[in-house]
């Protein structure tokens, strides 16, 4: 299997129901650059920094998360949820997947125009997803 990256980095979503203190830290502190901030998808919102090629994604949810880091759907719980991979043969990877046993999470869905996603589970429960743009 040959993953045909879009992007020589990895984009990390970090979920939290501390955000002030997690946008602090990676921007303030580290020096991550601080890109505008979007709703997040499944409520709440999204802070996006930075650091090279590599985005940090400091989610925070509508509603608090009550459980520490544990498997599960992105915004069950805080800690470090997903990473991401943009690629340019999402279909292929994820029937590579499919056809591996792999538990797809998210099976490919459009989140909004020009924005392709699918998500898969690794052994200990951690989510990858994989994104196209188009």
């Amino acid at each position: 299997m040959d993953i045909q990256l879009s992007k020589q980095a990895i984009d990390l979503g970090i979920v939290t129901n501390n955000g002030d203190a997690m946008v602090h830290f990676y921007r303030d502190i580290l020096g991550f650059v601080e890109e505008p901030s979007t709703p997040f998808p499944m409520g709440g919102q999204m802070y996006r920094l930075n650091c090279g090629d590599s985005l940090i994604k400091i989610v925070v949810p509508a509603q608090p998360t009550g459980a520490s880091p544990a498997p599960g759907p992105i915004a069950a719980a805080s800690g470090y949820r997903y990473w991401t991979m943009r690629v340019n043969n999402l279909s292929e990877i994820m029937a590579y997947c499919e056809a591996a046993g792999v538990n797809i999470v998210e099976p490919i869905t459009e989140v909004r125009p020009g924005v392709t996603l699918g998500m898969v589970e690794d052994p200990d429960g951690n989510w990858v997803e994989f994104v196209t743009y188009t």
